[in-house]
């Protein structure tokens, strides 16, 4: 399995995750990790095919889940942001 595949469904998981009641501990570090995440698939698109949507796309991600400037949305929308992004992730893998 690809190193890019990995770090989607480890995203994916983590994403769908978040649905649950779980503890504040637990969505700072999805945080982190998404945002980690999305920069490493942002620089891994753009090593292969330069400046594309994709990579602006997963660029944006990164900047949405960052923890450090909390973006300050509801838990419901951040639910529906979170099946979106996952969605797309599910997507993406399949698509290739």
């Amino acid at each position: 399995m690809k190193r890019e595949t990995i770090i989607k469904l480890i995203l994916i998981a983590l994403l769908i995750g978040c649905l649950f009641n779980m503890t504040y501990g637990y969505y700072t570090i999805v945080r982190i990790a998404a945002m980690f995440g999305f920069v490493i698939l942002a620089y891994m698109e753009f090593n292969k095919k330069g400046l594309t949507l994709t990579a602006i796309i997963m660029v944006l991600l990164a900047a949405l889940f960052q923890p450090f400037f909390k973006v300050g949305l509801s838990k419901e929308l951040w639910n529906v942001i979170d099946v979106i992004v996952a969605s797309g992730l599910i997507y993406s893998i399949i698509k290739k």
